[in-house]
């Protein structure tokens, strides 16, 4: 807020809020008090409103590891439990990262409490020193995935009997023996079953315990708790005689516990699978710098020791320790780590350089800019996490059916229990009779219609866990962010992921974006040479006469424009140096902005300008407007030179067209995609550079002005979702105004926090690769889904009849997680440099 009209602007915005009793910005204290009804308008409202009036409300965000989740269901608790602490803005919980993103009020609360909301919800947050939370979770990560290992393996030594007298009573029911050194079989089946119920059974128990008590919700661990339970209290109850003729599941008991947990062991391996790119890159960053004292003498020290303004030196093979600035010193570098760019990028004095890069040959001496989480690629760590952290739309459709679905399961669940042991006599025998019940025990006829019902309730909540559609979606959008993190692609997030799908129209801003921004010496044209230069030589003439002519008209405007410092001066003077024109200073120099300059050059006076310029001063332009139409036809810049009163010639800058430009337009008009461009170049130039790269004539926007480009964008994508592709502070507005906006790295910090995607390289076709990033990432979420959904549709109907043992229902469920992670995973090998080709019904 910069005066008082600020406050109120604030204030009138904040009062307009339904729920909002009163509000009061405070311009000396850049504070602002608001008394609000939380049932009616959150907080997260509140900061959006202060954001939509153009200013910026005081947060922090942090991303917490949580221990425990075990399903979509976990995720939505602890998000609630997170939003419910005064002061927190906004909660997003991945249960594929096993992370909370967390924006909040400092002020009003702080990380311990977020800490405590977890413990209060039932679960572990990892509780970090700030500064440690990469190597914090990576060892909570690490440290979960040895203890499911240990617990499988403790459930596999105690259940291989169970599982060895399960096989012979379904294949050789003659060699099961009725007792073993003495104890009878069922006791000996209740000892190996009972530790594995305790071991392993515990933290289902106290996490189901946890979701209906306290938290008053079901998640997966209600489910597993009811089937493994239900088998085991049922044996315990006939092997007391309390059923006569009752048949015992220790076996399924048991089993249905190792094989979760199984899963759950899987399932965390493959979960570190997928966020291992990012470690990696973080793992790419140097450990040490060697800083050069103002002595000119030199020490090693660590990265974190580096401030902004050492002066540092990178040998040859040496990572470049942080961001920064060549000063001295000339290398190829190879940034292929941090933008995707194979080709090594040549270094000199006055270029950036990206911490984490390596040096190929020369030394460098740089001066550091940037520190710690301000470097590049820490940006993109954090980056890629904010954009894993925010979900698709479809994912809220997912969560949706899971945050009902497992009281529907077990409804079900007790439903066909009811109805199998309520059969009726003819229908029981028919149940009694089905083959299928060898798989459960005892072979036709040999199992009673009550532990028919119980079985069915067991196999029915077992078969339905909602794991793999929790899974389906933030697998695959951390694995499709992270490609597009390797690729130089940072989308801000799952999203936007999703957005970039729909895009049917693409904008182009010109300059910068799909010509390189920087002008350049294309065209010197010698016309009839002045009477004071002796005699005249025609523009088509050759031989060392006419060289010397153009190299007198390039002579006379290059030395004139030294005394500018305008863009198209610079790249004539650059353009006379490159071809070694030796040029003299300007004497009586004068500008006239927009339309040329004046000066004296070796005694003569020099015009160099517009036709406009030339005729006010008297200048005969006519000779030269030939070639001037010619030259502004190929869209470039064209100066007359005047010397002495008399039109010399001309010189014609051009902002080159990238090399990738035309492929990039090409491939998306491939895909269906319209293309459009937008510049505040005059038409001529606009349509030679649009015909350049293959756009259509019709679908240009010439002298269009910053503040214009936005309303040109919403104009554009009125009859569909339009992606705008800027990189300058004039293209921020567009950028926020396009369903997508899309900002190449080497642009302005506005232009990119405007952005959805930020392209880390100067290439074009890396717009087409975020295209193809998406694409491929919502084609494997409409996998994932098609098969937990599937599963499930299949699934439950034949467990609900009771067609599945209870024991293949928990490895089927277990198996369906694991095999969504693993489809997902397969994603990784994926390079957008080609088309993600798909099934015809799974296609985009």
């Amino acid at each position: 807020m910069s005066c008082a009209n600020c406050s109120q602007t604030v204030s009138s915005a904040l009062e307009s809020l339904d729920g909002v009793t009163e509000a009061s910005a405070n311009f000396a204290t850049d504070e602002a008090t608001v008394e609000y009804d939380p049932e009616t308008v959150s907080l997260s409202a509140v900061y959006d409103a202060i954001r939509d009036a153009g200013y910026e409300p005081v947060s922090d965000t942090r991303t917490i590891g949580i221990s425990g989740m075990s399903c979509a269901n976990c995720a939505q608790t602890n998000r609630e439990a997170l939003e419910s602490v005064p002061g927190v803005v906004a909660a997003d919980v991945n249960y594929a990262t096993d992370e909370a993103q967390v924006e909040y009020n400092p002020n009003d609360t702080s990380l311990d409490a977020l800490y405590d909301a977890i413990a209060d919800a039932g679960y572990e947050p990892i509780r970090e020193a700030e500064g440690d939370e990469p190597d914090a979770r990576e060892v909570a990560r690490t440290e979960e995935i040895e203890r499911q290992r240990n617990l499988v393996l403790f459930g596999a030594v105690l259940s291989a009997p169970l599982l060895a007298m399960l096989v012979e009573h379904f294949f050789f029911p003659e060699l099961l023996p009725d007792a073993v050194f003495g104890v009878g079989l069922g006791w000996v089946m209740f000892a190996l079953a009972t530790p594995v119920q305790v071991v392993l059974g515990r933290e289902f128990y106290e996490n189901a315990y946890t979701a209906v008590v306290r938290n008053r919700t079901a998640n997966m661990d209600v489910l597993i708790a009811l089937g493994s339970s239900t088998a085991y209290v049922y044996s315990v109850v006939a092997l007391l005689g309390l059923l006569p003729n009752a048949g015992l599941y220790f076996d399924t008991a048991a089993l249905i516990l190792v094989f979760i947990t199984l899963g759950n062991y899987l399932e965390a391996r493959s979960k570190g699978q997928a966020s291992s790119a990012l470690r990696e890159l973080l793992e790419m960053e140097a450990d040490t710098a060697t800083r050069v004292r103002e002595d000119g003498s030199e020490e090693e020290i660590s990265v974190d020791d580096i401030e902004v303004g050492d002066r540092l030196k990178v040998r040859p093979g040496e990572k470049v320790p942080t961001d920064g600035v060549v000063v001295d010193g000339e290398s190829a570098v190879d940034e292929s780590m941090v933008t995707g760019e194979s080709v090594p990028v040549s270094k000199e004095p006055g270029d950036e350089v990206i911490g984490s890069t390596i040096n190929e040959n020369g030394v460098l001496d740089i001066e550091a800019t940037k520190v710690g989480s301000e470097t590049a690629i820490q940006q993109i760590v954090e980056r890629v996490k904010e954009a894993q952290s925010r979900q698709p739309e479809i994912q809220n459709v997912a969560d949706r059916v899971s945050s009902v679905f497992v009281p529907v399961v077990i409804l079900n669940a007790l439903f066909w229990a009811t109805v199998w042991y309520a059969a009726p006599g003819a229908l029981a025998d028919l149940v009694q009779s089905l083959p299928v019940w060898g798989l459960v025990g005892g072979g036709p006829g040999a199992v009673g219609v009550f532990e028919f019902a119980v079985v069915v309730f067991a196999s029915a909540v077992l078969i339905a866990c909602p794991c793999a559609l929790g899974l389906a979606t933030p697998a695959a959008t951390m694995v499709g962010t992270t490609i597009g993190a390797k690729h130089g692609v940072l989308f801000k997030g799952g999203d936007v992921l999703e957005r970039v799908e729909d895009v049917d129209t693409v904008v182009f801003d010109k300059t910068g974006t799909l010509t390189t921004g920087e002008m350049s010496l294309t065209d010197v044209v010698a016309l009839d040479r002045t009477a004071a230069d002796g005699g005249a030589v025609a523009q088509g003439d050759t031989g060392a006469d006419a060289e010397s002519s153009e190299e007198f008209v390039l002579r006379m405007a290059a030395s004139a424009e030294r005394g500018s410092e305008h863009p198209l001066a610079d790249a004539i003077v650059q353009g006379a140096r490159d071809r070694g024109v030796e040029l003299t200073d300007p004497v009586d120099f004068e500008n006239a902005p927009g339309r040329g300059v004046r000066a004296t050059v070796d005694g003569r006076e020099v015009l160099v300008g517009n036709r406009g310029f030339l005729d006010e001063n008297g200048v005969d332009t006519d000779p030269g407007r030939r070639e001037l139409e010619r030259l502004e036809s190929e869209g470039k810049t064209a100066m007359l030179v005047a010397v002495s009163g008399d039109l010399v010639g001309l010189v014609a800058d051009a902002d080159t067209v990238k090399d990738t430009a035309k492929r990039a337009v090409s491939e998306l008009r491939e895909r269906g995609t319209d293309v459009w461009m937008l510049t505040g170049d005059n038409e001529r130039t606009a349509r030679a550079v649009a015909e350049d790269v293959g756009i259509d004539p019709a679908n240009v926007r010439a002298g269009v002005l910053p503040d214009e480009k936005a309303s040109a964008v919403e104009d554009i994508q009125q009859s569909g979702n339009a992606m705008m592709v800027g990189d300058g502070v004039n293209d921020a507005p567009a950028l926020a105004a396009a369903s997508v906006g899309t900002a190449i790295g080497s642009g302005t910090d506005v232009a990119i926090e405007a952005a959805d995607v930020t392209l880390m390289r100067d290439d074009p076709l890396d717009v087409v690769r975020a295209v193809r990033i998406s694409e491929g990432t919502l084609a494997k979420i409409r996998q994932n889904l098609f098969w937990a959904l599937g599963y499930n549709t299949a699934m439950i109907p034949l467990a609900s009849i009771g067609l599945l043992q209870p024991v293949l229902a928990a490895g089927a469920m277990a198996l369906s997680s694991v095999s969504v992670l693993s489809n997902s995973l397969l994603f990784r090998t994926y390079t957008p440099d080609h088309d993600y080709r798909l099934l015809g019904w799974l296609r985009p």
